[in-house]
């Protein structure tokens, strides 16, 4: 097989590099920079330009090498290229091709445009690995334009009532797709110290944001009235959200499809947003890319790959350490307590 999978993570031995590695290796390509993908402690990284200054936010001093998509790396004869994903801004599909022998690792990815990453590309190939993280029939996205027209209609609403609306996603890709569609004529938008900083980040990469301010501890508190919080899901029930009061407080988040997963949050909207493709995504995905093998790794593995060799595509079940959403819940605490 072109593609091994080890305790380390997904490995070519060929080219002897690995692919989003749990643990440190010498030559780690890197999908995207989620904390699940991009860990510390490699010699080596390789992502696409969009994906490395956050990646060097998160991980500090790493050597990193970045690439354009669709750019062809050979090494010991495998040619390697980033190809977008569509999950967050410079996430990437890694194919790998050896001796006419194609191979997709896929990350994490959706199919919709959200206004904001770049759109994901369907590569056709041999093997395919895909994650699952929503794959389950039940999980079905509604266009993105419906589910921010919710979001909007329910800050006027909140805004009648005096109250300030908090919104949280987690901070890096949720965060900036919420800013980016609100309707920023309702009112202002403030932000979680930790979502800012990711923000300074891709403005300074030219990518284009609506204006957001920073929450700090000298602006007043009826400053935030009748305006919208944009905050990390580890904020909610901390002393830092005391601040807003009074306030509505809601989440945007695939898992919201869930019965009771709202009240499980504490929050008091919940709103059906993912960056992971939907159980329809997955399979447009799969059918789109003609791949002969299928790996799932990380989500609902049995039931999608047991659907998947009922439909005739052969599918494999693979271990690894990815957490898809579960992941993103909490990806601002790293940096949270620095904000």
């Amino acid at each position: 097989m072109l593609l091994e999978f080890t305790d380390r993570g997904i490995y070519c031995p060929q080219a002897a590099i690995f692919i989003d590695p749990w643990k440190p290796v010498d030559k780690a390509l890197i999908t995207h920079g989620h904390a699940d993908h991009s860990r510390w402690g490699h010699k080596h990284y390789l992502c696409t330009a969009a994906a490395a200054p956050v990646i060097k936010y998160r991980l500090g001093k790493v050597n990193l090498q970045t690439t354009g998509f669709g750019e062809i790396h050979t090494i010991n004869g495998v040619k390697i290229s980033f190809h977008p994903a569509g999950h967050i801004v410079g996430s990437a599909q890694i194919r790998l091709e050896y001796k006419g022998e194609v191979w997709v690792v896929s990350g994490d990815y959706k199919l919709e445009e959200d206004g904001l990453t770049e759109t994901f590309e369907s590569i056709k190939c041999h093997t395919f690995i895909t994650e699952s993280t929503f794959g389950l029939p039940i999980y079905e996205w509604r266009p993105q334009i419906e589910v921010f027209q919710e979001i909007n209609n329910w800050w006027r609403q909140n805004q009648a009532l005096r109250k300030t609306t908090i919104l949280t996603g987690y901070a890096l890709g949720k965060a900036q797709r919420i800013i980016q569609n609100l309707d920023d004529s309702i009112g202002k938008i403030y932000t979680h110290g930790a979502i800012e900083n990711v923000n300074e980040i891709l403005r300074q990469q030219n990518i284009l944001l609506k204006d957001t301010i920073r929450v700090t501890a000298e602006i007043p508190k009826e400053e935030y009235i009748g305006n919208i919080v944009i905050a990390t899901p580890s904020a909610v029930g901390s002393s830092w959200i005391k601040k807003f009061s009074p306030y509505s407080i809601g989440s945007a988040s695939g898992w919201m499809n869930l019965r009771g997963a709202r009240r499980r949050r504490s929050v008091d909207r919940g709103f059906v947003l993912s960056d992971h493709a939907d159980w329809k995504g997955l399979n447009t995905a799969i059918d789109l890319c003609e791949a002969e093998q299928v790996y799932v790794t990380h989500g609902y593995t049995s039931i999608f790959s047991k659907w998947l060799n009922e439909r005739g595509v052969s599918a494999g079940i693979v271990e690894t350490q990815f957490e898809g959403e579960l992941a993103e819940i909490g990806e601002s605490t790293e940096k949270e307590e620095e904000v």
